[in-house]
């Protein structure tokens, strides 16, 4: 039998974060998580003093990789429209897997998570909102518009667990993505 090669932190971590993304926190489970990785339960706690840590290790994560790197790539583009429209392909085409939103919203209870998609949540309906200002749209407006894209997008993952064909991911997404994007640029009446 080969030796076990040490895991870091950060490998527990992105398995907890497909862990949460395929069944919630509770899937976030030690045991069935080391034999996934090959690793022991010594391996844990290691890097972990209880599941409760790794829980927010892998929200964090989440948030690091699904939010503030999606951000941070879209500050390259210069004009605001062009964020927006890149950013909402991202996200209607997301080529990564799953954004375990929709499964987070059904953990809400959970204060880790209810703390999470909240501290997410904002930011991304404050980035939206303000790159809709940006355009020249009045700020409420502006704020009701990201609220309701934002709310899209998160009905969008829900959707896609049942009935992938009506909200398809990867390529086939792109056309949803147009549709979402004339909702947040249509003009006042």
């Amino acid at each position: 039998m080969p030796p076990r090669q040490r895991l870091s932190r950060e490998a527990w971590a992105t398995a907890g974060l497909r862990a949460l993304t395929a069944g919630g926190v509770a899937a976030v489970a030690v045991e069935p998580l080391a034999a996934a990785l090959g690793a022991t339960k010594g391996s844990f706690y290691w890097h972990f003093s209880d599941r409760g840590e790794l829980v927010r290790a892998a929200l964090e994560l989440w948030e690091a990789e699904q939010t503030s790197a999606v951000i941070d790539e879209l500050g390259n583009l210069e004009e605001p429209r062009e964020r927006l429209r890149v950013l909402l392909t991202l996200v209607l085409t997301h080529r990564e897997g799953p954004d375990p939103v929709a499964q987070l919203f059904r953990d809400i209870a959970h204060p880790e998570v209810a703390a999470a998609v909240r501290r997410v949540t904002s930011r991304r309906i404050d980035f939206v909102a303000g790159e809709l200002h940006s355009t020249g749209m009045p700020r409420a407006e502006a704020r009701r518009r990201a609220a309701v894209a934002v709310a899209a997008y998160v009905g969008w993952w829900q959707l896609n667990a049942v009935l992938p064909e009506d909200a398809p991911v990867g390529r086939d997404g792109r056309q949803h993505a147009e549709v979402l994007w004339l909702v947040c640029e249509a003009a006042l009446p």
